[in-house]
Parts: structure tokens; sequence; C-alpha cells
């Protein structure tokens, strides 16, 4: 059975205490599996919550499955640091990667994995007997982007392009529940504070103010009460009456 770990709004952003994080380890715990920045909150974890995780994960044997397929779409100036590169983490991370996120190469379904030697081989067989084998072309594709000359600018690039939509979009809703994320593509509301569950606030902004919202539920324990706001290909000019649409929402 999984076990969950809720993440905590704060004015700062979404906030996990490390050490809460490291207890949720148990001897029974065969893998831990973190995303930074998360989706769909945008929360990053620092080298405290890694080393935390590095002490446990030892005590207990277990894995740590990383998904790495935003690690570089971040907007705050911490420290970049991959679990891989952390010791005692390093013989026990599987990185997952992906071309969906970073590259904005949705629809191409190429990925990749990276770890220790021992358990690539079950792996591989996992992916023989689910995949079987990905389309050719979509692979070159996907190699092309990785080692195109200009790679890294560019997704730095599109990483300042998703910051200031973001940016937008808080400075817009001054006054709502809305958690800044502290990277990633997307951000969460609080719906309580609203008075309304997260279906009911989704139909409303909908409705009427013709923003379309998605309801968290199904997204872990507390997902009922999130909507979520997606800005990866929204252009930035179109937030304009942003605040005046949400207000109509609630009017």
């Amino acid at each position: 059975m999984p076990r969950f770990v809720a993440l905590e709004p704060a004015v700062e952003g979404w906030q996990v205490d490390p050490e809460r994080l490291a207890a949720a380890v148990t001897p029974k715990t065969a893998a831990v599996l973190m995303m930074s920045p998360a989706m769909p909150t945008g929360s990053v974890l620092g080298k405290a919550h890694w080393d935390a995780l590095a002490r446990a994960l030892e005590r207990s044997n277990a894995w740590l499955i990383y998904d790495a397929a935003m690690e570089r779409i971040r907007f705050d100036d911490g420290e970049r640091v991959h679990p891989a590169h952390v010791d005692g983490l390093a013989e026990r991370t599987i990185t997952v990667g992906a071309a969906s996120k970073e590259l904005r190469m949705i629809g191409w379904r190429v990925g990749w994995v990276v770890g220790p030697a021992e358990i690539l081989r079950d792996i591989n067989l996992v992916g023989l007997s689910n995949v079987v084998c990905q389309v050719g072309i979509a692979q070159e594709a996907v190699a092309a982007a990785l080692s195109a000359p200009d790679a890294d600018d560019d997704v730095a690039h599109a990483t300042a392009i998703w910051k200031a939509r973001c940016d937008a979009i808080v400075d817009q809703l001054a006054g709502y529940p809305v958690i800044r994320p502290d990277g990633g593509w997307s951000l969460l509301i609080d719906t309580v504070p609203l008075g309304l569950s997260a279906f009911e606030a989704a139909e409303r902004l909908f409705e009427r103010g013709r923003i379309a919202a998605t309801p968290m539920t199904g997204w872990g324990p507390s997902g009922d009460r999130y909507v979520r706001l997606v800005f990866a290909n929204e252009p930035l000019e179109r937030f304009g009456d942003l605040r005046a649409r949400f207000d109509e929402a609630w009017s």
C-alpha cells in the first residue's frame, strides 16, 4: 500500500519538512517515488530533503525512483541538486526522464531510465513486456532534440516564458488562494476558502469565467480541495483579463 506525505501550502509556496518526509520510510518500504519540480504543485526539493531520504533509504534498503521530467523547469534561485549526486543515493536512484515536459514533445511518448546496472536489467524486462518497441522516428527526433547545440539554451528560454506566465497569473490573482509554484508549468488554487469543492470551482470558472481549470480529485488524499491552472502553452497576452474573469466566476 502506498504511503503519502502531504505538502503544506505556505505564503512562500509548498513546503514539506525533510524529517517528516524521511519518517514515512519504514522497514517495509520498497521504493520512494519523488518528482522535483513536482506535478501539479511545482514544489521543489532541496539538498536537505535528499540528505534525509538518503539516511532513511539506507536504513530500509529501499530504492529512490526519481521523476526528472521537469528538473530544469525551475523558477527559484535555489541550488540544483540531482539525488544521484547525493552521498548514499547514487547506488539507490532510478532516474526516469522524458521528452514531454522540458522539450515540449508531449505526443512523441519517449522516455528513458538511468540507474544501477543490476536493477536496469529487471526494468528492461518490464519495458519489453509493456512497451515492446518505441517508434523509431520518435526516438530519432528526441535524440536530435537532446543533442542539439542549443538544447540547454532552448530549455532555459522556455523556462523563462513559463516563469513569466506564472508570475502574471499570481499577480493577477492576488487575494485568491493561489499557491505559487517553484517550477513546472501548472499551479494550484485552494477551493476550500472559496466555499466550493474542486468540481464546483472548476465548473463555475468554466461556465462563468470562461477559464478551463482541472479539479485535482484523484491526485492524492488532498486533491479534492484544489483546482489546477496549466500555463504550458497559453500566450501571455491572454492573461490580461484573467482577474476580471475570476471575479466574474465568483460574482
